[in-house]
């Protein structure tokens, strides 16, 4: 019985993006590269994948949690060399290996099977995913024979005057017959200037043999993209922004302008929401329908269910009910809740809170470490003093509770039902139901006081 592999070869540290984090682990539309790669292998549904690391080995594992196996190259002599790295894996298996580069987060599932149908169907023992560049300046150029088959790889420094008319470009993706692949490597040797072995050096050595050698042609290269450096990584970032973008569009969510709108590949949105420019969705975040998020607003790792405002806000690792209204200016710092219909205004401040339905925050106020019930009002300015120093404490507000202006409310502290706390009062006991609590000191007022000194 045939089966189907993958290698992904993720080794490299990339010095050309002159960064301490290693090339793979670069994050396009928040994910990194390495991840975008496998996820798209995993979609293929091959039978295993091999991701070959080196350099960052602990942290690329850590960027893939599940779905593929690990295979160490300790020394990185080249792509042939990391390739035969994954043969205590996949060696002796029948059947069709697909080599992937980490470093190449466009491509697709879709374009993966269709190099693995065309290859199975030419019953070839290798077949190059090629594309057509308009500048092929640096590409490996692949040259065909007259039957169409492929009779060479040639490197932009090795290719006769001819050759670097050719158009058609090496990826860097192959599909081989898998022990094939395995058998010919043995025989490639390091005979370089660099003293590597090479992945294409396989491709002559079918030739030789006389094996069947193919070249699917991808229709855009786009998806092949290889980020060596910034300047790539940021038209990959581009583009993968662009096909995201076009993908909620064609569900029923407006975007007024998508040059200016930031979709991770991780966030879903729901059809009749409208998201303004400059608007950035962040992480496994959740949209729900019908909802308006205007300029300026960061949502991140966070549920949003329909029907939800948000006008010039961040928000964090929360959870927003349906019906809410945010900001202008709001903070909605990690693991606070919104309920239903709740008002959260201006310059506000969350923090490990959870308000609930139909209340309001409006303005100026930082609630922190708080459990605010349903119906309540929180005046301007109000403080839930939670810090001593050395702890954080909880304040609890009972539904229906009025909290007036300029109150600070000292935890541990717990407003009881229907309380009304008056405006500018320092709370530091608890507040029973119904009942009024005021803590000011009365007013004193020094009759002609400035006048004494004149």
């Amino acid at each position: 019985m045939s089966g189907r592999y993958a290698i992904v070869l993720a080794a490299g540290q990339g010095t050309r993006m002159k960064s301490k984090l290693y090339k793979v682990l670069h994050p396009v539309c928040g994910k990194p590269m390495v991840e975008h790669v496998v996820d798209q292998a995993k979609a293929v549904g091959f039978d295993d994948i091999a991701v070959v690391v080196g350099h960052g080995a602990e942290q690329v594992k850590e960027a893939i949690p599940t779905g593929a196996s690990f295979v160490l190259q300790n020394e990185q002599l080249g792509t042939g060399h990391a390739v035969r790295c994954a043969e205590p894996l996949l060696k002796g298996k029948n059947g069709t290996t697909v080599v992937l580069c980490g470093d190449t987060p466009l491509i697709t599932a879709e374009t993966l099977k269709t190099l693995i149908a065309y290859h199975e169907q030419e019953a070839a023992k290798a077949t190059i995913l090629t594309a057509y560049a308009d500048n092929p300046h640096g590409y490996g150029r692949v040259i065909r024979g007259s039957n169409g088959e492929v009779d060479k790889i040639v490197e932009q420094k090795d290719a006769s005057s001819e050759e670097l008319l050719v158009n058609e470009i090496n990826t860097g993706i192959y599909c081989f017959d898998n022990n094939t692949l395995f058998d010919v490597l043995q025989m490639v040797t390091n005979d370089n200037n660099q003293g590597e072995y090479y992945l294409p050096d396989v491709i002559g050595l079918l030739n030789k043999k006389e094996e069947k050698v193919c070249a699917y042609v991808t229709p855009t290269m786009e998806e092949t993209i290889g980020v060596n450096d910034r300047v790539a990584l940021a038209q990959a970032e581009k583009a993968m922004q662009a096909r995201i973008n076009t993908y909620w569009m064609t569900q029923g969510v407006t975007f007024i302008d998508p040059n200016t709108t930031y979709i991770s590949v991780d966030a879903t949105i729901a059809q009749d929401t409208t998201l303004f420019p400059n608007v950035s969705i962040k992480g496994n975040t959740t949209i729900g329908e019908d909802c308006i998020i205007e300029s300026g607003s960061e949502i991140h790792h966070s549920v949003i269910e329909k029907g939800v405002h948000i006008r010039s806000s961040y928000i964090y690792n929360s959870y927003v009910h349906e019906g809410a209204a945010i900001g202008p200016f709001a903070h909605i710092r990690p693991d606070s809740t919104v309920g239903k219909e709740v008002k959260v205004g201006n310059f506000v401040e969350l923090k490990k809170a959870s308000i609930n339905d139909r209340s309001k925050v409006s303005h100026l106020t930082y609630i922190g470490d708080a459990d605010i019930g349903k119906d309540v009002n929180v005046g301007c300015g109000v403080v839930t003093v939670n810090y001593d120093g050395t702890n954080k404490h909880q304040t609890t507000v009972h539904d229906g509770a009025f909290i007036g202006s300029g109150s600070n409310l000292v935890a541990p502290v717990e407003i009881g039902k229907h309380a009304f706390v008056a405006a500018g009062s320092t709370i530091t006991n608890h507040v029973n139901d119904y009942s009024l609590a005021i803590a000011r000191a009365r007013q004193v007022d020094k009759t002609n006081y400035i006048k004494k000194d004149q």
